[in-house]
C-alpha cells in the first residue's frame, strides 16, 4: 500500500474537480484540485506552481549559491529525479551539477531504478558517479537481511541499516567529488514523517536536524545537505513528474519497506490531511518557526563531532553508527 500511496493521493487531486471547473490563472479547464487552498489549476499552471515553490524554497532558505558544485543524490524515484531535473533546469548554467547514484544491493529493486536514473542523466547530459554498498562496505542490503534473519536478536528494521550506510556514502563522495552542497529529494511528507517520529521518540537533537538544511549548523567534514523539495507534497511531485515527462521508477516497493516504522506516521499524516486539508502545511510552518527560535538559543551549538576511529567520517562518538553496524554484521 505504501508504494501505491503517491498514485492514490495524486488521483485524489483530480477527484475533487467538477465538470466545468476552471483554472484560477487562465480560466481554461482545470486538471488539478488542491483542497488545502482550495485552488484549481490546468496542467500548465500546475507545473508553474511546483517550479515556483522549488525556486522560492531555495531563495527563502539560501540553499544554493551561484558557482557552487551541486551533488544530487539520485535513487531513480520520482522525488530525486525531479530534484535533479529542476536543479539542472534552473542552475545548470551557473553551477556544476553531478548526480550520485548509490546501489544499496537490494536485488530486483534498486538495480531497476538506477537504470532509469542513468538513462535520465545521459538524456539531460549530467555526469554521474555510481557507487555501491558491496564495493564500499563489502556487503549489500539483501545479504545483510539474510544474515540478520539467521539470528534471534533484534537489530531494528532494515531501514536503519540502509539509511545510516547510505548517508555515510553520500557524505564520503560529496567530499571526494569536492561538492559544496548535497541535494536530496526529500519532500514535505518525508520531512513531516521524520519530525513526528522524532517528537514521539523524544529525540530533540534529531528533531531539530530536519528542515530545508539538515543539521543546526555547518560542521567541518560534513557537506551541507539541502532539500529544495521540502515544501512540496509527495502527491504533487508525482503529478509534476508525470506532467513534464520525467521517467522514474514506479515498480514494486522496496522489499524492506513494509516493516518500516515510518509507514504508521505516513498513514496518520495522510488521514489528518484528508479530514483537515492544510494540516501538513500548518505542521510544517509550526516546525519551522519553532526550529528558528530553538537554534537562536544555541542550545545545541556546543555539539562537536569527532572523526570515527575506523573510517574517519564525522561522528558524535569514537565509532560512527555505520562502523558499529558493520561490526555487528561481522560478529
Amino acid at each position: 500500500m505504501g508504494c501505491e500511496m503517491p498514485f492514490i493521493m495524486a488521483k485524489n487531486l483530480k477527484c475533487g474537480l467538477k465538470k466545468g471547473d476552471k483554472c484560477i490563472k487562465c480560466n481554461k479547464p482545470a486538471s488539478v484540485y488542491l483542497p488545502y487552498g482550495p485552488q484549481k489549476f490546468c496542467d500548465k499552471h500546475f507545473i508553474q506552481l511546483i517550479e515556483k515553490r522549488f525556486r522560492k524554497t531555495i531563495r527563502k532558505y539560501s540553499l544554493i549559491r551561484k558557482g557552487e558544485h551541486l551533488l544530487v543524490a539520485v535513487s531513480g524515484g520520482k522525488d530525486s529525479l525531479t530534484a535533479l531535473y529542476l536543479t539542472k533546469k534552473y542552475f545548470g548554467k551557473q553551477n556544476k551539477i553531478t548526480a550520485l547514484l548509490i546501489d544499496e544491493g537490494i536485488s530486483g529493486y534498486r538495480d531497476k531504478a538506477l537504470k532509469i536514473a542513468m538513462k535520465n542523466c545521459k538524456k539531460w547530459r549530467i555526469p554521474y558517479k555510481h557507487v555501491s554498498f558491496k564495493t564500499e562496505f563489502g556487503i549489500g542490503m539483501s545479504h545483510i537481511s539474510k544474515k540478520i534473519s539467521k539470528t534471534k536478536k533484534n537489530f531494528g528494521s532494515m531501514c536503519s541499516f540502509c539509511g545510516t550506510m547510505r548517508r555515510t556514502l553520500m557524505n564520503r563522495y560529496a567530499k571526494k567529488l569536492s561538492a559544496d552542497k548535497l541535494i536530496t529529494g526529500h519532500n514535505l511528507d518525508d520531512e513531516l514523517q521524520s519530525i513526528l517520529m522524532n517528537a514521539c521518540d523524544n529525540d530533540i537533537a534529531r528533531f531539530f536536524r530536519s528542515g530545508p538544511l539538515a543539521g543546526v549548523k555547518q560542521i567541518p567534514d560534513l557537506v551541507q545537505r539541502v532539500k529544495p523539495l521540502c515544501e512540496i507534497p509527495e502527491a504533487e511531485i508525482f503529478l509534476y513528474a508525470n506532467y513534464v515527462g520525467i521517467e522514474h521508477y514506479s515498480g514494486s516497493c522496496c522489499p524492506f519497506r513494509a516493516k518500516a516504522k515510518r509507514n504508521i506516521y505516513r498513514k496518520i499524516l495522510n488521514e489528518l490531511e484528508e479530514h483537515y486539508p492544510g494540516t501538513k502545511y500548518s505542521l510544517w510552518n509550526f516546525y519551522i518557526q519553532l526550529r528558528v527560535k530553538f537554534i537562536s538559543l544555541k542550545i545545541l551549538s556546543g555539539i562537536e563531532l569527532n572523526k570515527c576511529k575506523k573510517c574517519g567520517e564525522p561522528s558524535t562518538k569514537e565509532i560512527c553508527d555505520t562502523c558499529k553496524k558493520l561490526s555487528i554484521l561481522k560478529n
